[in-house]
């Protein structure tokens, strides 16, 4: 019998856990999701009324490094790489504050209609009053109008919606006034996604999913079950880290981890950070082989 690596053993345990989960929730996907068959496919996010497509492309690996103030791709090589990614259909751009990236983003997407895009961006702000100040901020640097969706970045505890709370009705008034379109949060461990099920306020959830555990405090079963439910109450769930920050990057890897994602049935969409044209039509074609 030929000998498997330590790291093959535990990605197999891993992925066979997960195809419990895969199997759990296959039959009700299949009679309430639309069919998907490409990464370019539009999905609603939950109630929201809000569309993008299921693959969006990332800017958090493409930061801008601390000392230099520079954004790392350099932004004629991050501008190709993003318009390339609109240009086979991708609508979705998630960017963030702690990135550094607003202002990289808004020239690499100057003249596309507005209303072609999925813009989500994050707030650290911890007090209200600077949450107002980044709703102002955000969009100047955006170069738009409104946000479609604007995440609290990196809740860290079960106890966000109560700690959280003054932030939130700054982000809700918000909502109300058209600013952003939907609001919600970003996480990466189990007990602030399970407190997010019971929070009306929120529309949107970003967090981890992926076959090997990776980036995550909890088996990934137990990451399905909280995004169920929320695809269940009629939230928008997006998928992050399929590829572990590139810990699972060979090319039956990734398959793996797409195929995990895709047929769960209560992930909407999902980004990832890309930083060449090749990575996304690679990206896009496994995923239509998956979904074939």
């Amino acid at each position: 019998m030929p000998e498997i690596s330590r790291r093959d053993f535990l990605t197999r345990t891993a992925i066979a856990a997960g195809a419990a989960a895969i199997a759990g929730h296959r039959a009700q996907a299949a009679e309430t999701a639309p069919r998907i068959r490409r990464g370019t496919d539009l999905v609603t996010l939950g109630n929201t009324g809000i569309r993008t497509s299921v693959l969006g492309m990332g800017t958090g690996s493409n930061g801008v490094r601390r000392s230099s103030r520079q954004l790392r791709l350099g932004q004629a090589e991050f501008t190709r790489v993003i318009r390339h990614g609109i240009d086979r259909g991708l609508r979705y751009v998630d960017t963030a504050d702690q990135y550094g990236t607003h202002i990289f983003v808004r020239e690499a997407l100057k003249g596309v209609p507005r209303e072609d895009l999925f813009i989500q961006t994050k707030t650290r702000a911890l007090h209200p009053e600077v949450a107002k100040v980044d709703l102002d901020r955000f969009r100047q640097e955006l170069g738009t109008d409104y946000i479609d969706s604007l995440l609290m970045h990196g809740m860290g505890t079960e106890t966000w919606p109560a700690d959280m709370r003054s932030v939130m009705d700054v982000l809700a008034e918000a909502k109300e006034k058209k600013i952003v379109r939907a609001v919600g949060i970003s996480c990466h461990g189990i007990a602030p996604l399970r407190a997010s099920t019971g929070c009306d306020w929120l529309d949107t959830q970003l967090a981890p999913m992926n076959p090997f555990g990776a980036v995550m405090d909890a088996p990934a079963e137990e990451y399905t079950e909280c995004f169920q439910a929320l695809h269940d109450q009629g939230k928008g769930v997006l998928g992050m880290k399929l590829f572990a920050c590139g810990g699972h990057v060979t090319p039956d890897e990734r398959r793996q981890s797409l195929e995990f994602v895709l047929r769960l049935g209560c992930v909407d969409a999902f980004p990832i950070g890309f930083e060449s044209p090749e990575q996304i039509d690679d990206v896009l074609d496994t995923i239509e082989k998956v979904l074939s």
